[in-house]
């Protein structure tokens, strides 16, 4: 029991060091408080935020374009990944292209997709549907790939093909590869989602912080720099809760570290 306690709270305990040298930090003023507040500056200005309800405007619209770019990027690079797992024909036709596309920086086509979508909530999406297609793409196409042959050939034994064989022996062999490109997307699309709100908006996290930055209100910019980052925490831990529920059969999630 104390073992599985100490576990979870080793975790925290850089976060919670960095916090005590930032209060410190900010206590003796050894930085303008106007340039780096305190944490309880930026404590003091969520509440007023969530308060008069405009925090959670803010990360509900963050949120929508988050999980509409996701599950468009992530449906668009998992289909991608398994027709070119399973059928050489696609993969040489189509594997190219979307590898010279994902060499693209795609932050970097900021000022196109603005040209060609504008500045409304469909530009933001794509960036984020472009920023994780590429990730879930590759690590499932590496999954279907890399399926031990031996139990390829025991499912035939066993009379298994087409969506059969798929359902019962490549899909779950390729899991562990495709959950490590949805984890990795998420990141990607937090990194994407940043970037997006800083094209012109009313509601959004990015527009927060871009619009505490015309104020000088650092604390605020502060306070937006970490909902990103406990969002992007959260969003981990969700897929990790999916992984370990999806991959309970293999013995490597199920060890207790």
């Amino acid at each position: 029991m104390r073992k599985t306690w100490f576990n979870r709270f080793l975790p925290w305990i850089i976060p919670i060091i960095i916090l005590v040298v930032w209060q410190v930090v900010a206590a003796l003023e050894i930085v303008t408080p106007s340039l780096f507040p305190s944490p309880l500056s930026v404590l003091v200005s969520g509440w007023q935020l969530t308060v008069s309800g405009e925090l959670f405007t803010h990360v509900g619209a963050s949120l929508s374009r988050a999980v509409i770019g996701m599950l468009i990027g992530g449906l668009i690079g998992f289909a991608l990944g398994i027709m070119n797992g399973l059928s050489d024909t696609s993969y040489r036709l189509s594997d190219t292209t979307i590898q010279m596309i994902r060499n693209i920086p795609h932050l970097a086509l900021l000022p196109l997709v603005i040209v060609w979508l504008g500045i409304d909530e469909s530009a933001k999406i794509f960036l984020v549907v472009l920023g994780v297609l590429f990730p879930i793409y590759v690590n499932t196409f590496h999954g279907i790939r890399n399926v031990d042959p031996g139990l390829v050939e025991m499912g035939r034994m066993y009379k298994l093909k087409g969506w059969k064989l798929f359902k019962a022996v490549l899909l779950p062999g390729a899991l562990p590869s495709i959950f490590v490109g949805v984890r990795y997307a998420l990141g990607v699309m937090w990194l994407t989602l940043i970037v997006a709100e800083t094209i012109p908006t009313e509601q959004g996290i990015g527009y927060l912080a871009t619009n505490a930055r015309e104020f000088m209100q650092t604390d605020i910019i502060i306070l937006s720099i970490i909902i990103y980052a406990l969002l992007g925490k959260l969003a981990d831990l969700i897929a990790q809760f999916g992984e370990n529920r999806a991959l309970k059969w293999n013995a490597s999630y199920n060890k207790e570290l």
